[in-house]
């Protein structure tokens, strides 16, 4: 199971660097590859998700918002198959 997942985030935000921390420990077993957009380099992206930084999504879908919630991010995995 290779999944892609997005990291949106910004620099010095400790809500970012703490799900990036969670989620690298979490997923290390996994077949995962999380790919990182700082937010502030892109307006649209800017605009989309300014105040609901960190954001772990699938594609349009967002797994975690804020927080990583590994009940969630599991479930989610599980859609995979």
């Amino acid at each position: 199971m290779n999944i892609r997942l997005t990291l949106y985030y910004r620099q010095h935000c400790h809500l970012c660097e703490q799900m990036l921390a969670e989620l690298k420990s979490v997923a290390a077993d996994l077949d995962i590859e999380v790919s990182l957009v700082d937010i502030d380099r892109d307006e649209t992206l800017k605009s989309r998700y300014d105040a609901q930084v960190p954001v772990l999504a699938d594609g349009e879908t967002v797994v975690c918002r804020y927080f990583f919630e590994e009940q969630p991010f599991r479930e989610h995995l599980k859609l995979h198959g």
